[in-house]
């Protein structure tokens, strides 16, 4: 039971290793988009996993919160990335720092 345990945990930590670099790398506002869905997607593999070995956990639970609030947050991702292009024709991140609120 803990050696399938650890197999979920590593899947989930290869996960967050591929959002972080994806985060730390790329320039693109879609892929930094994608690898913050990737990052939250290692979360809801932990909590669904440890919410299966541990009895009495409400793992299930907050994944489907975890996956409600990431569908909003790419609806609202999306659409900045959206205003952004039709700003400046681009989706660079580094053409966002004139950016002033």
């Amino acid at each position: 039971m803990s050696n399938e345990l650890i197999e979920f945990v590593l899947v989930s930590v290869a996960l967050l290793a591929i959002g972080i670099y994806g985060l730390s790398v790329k320039r693109n506002a879609i892929r930094l988009l994608f690898s913050i869905e990737i990052i939250v997607n290692a979360a809801n593999l932990n909590l669904v996993a440890f919410g299966r070995f541990i009895p009495n956990s409400a793992g299930q639970t907050f994944a489907l919160f975890s996956i409600a609030i990431a569908a909003a947050e790419v609806a609202v991702g999306l659409g900045l990335i959206i205003v952004a292009y039709r700003m400046y024709k681009n989706i660079d991140i580094a053409d966002f720092k004139s950016l002033k609120g």
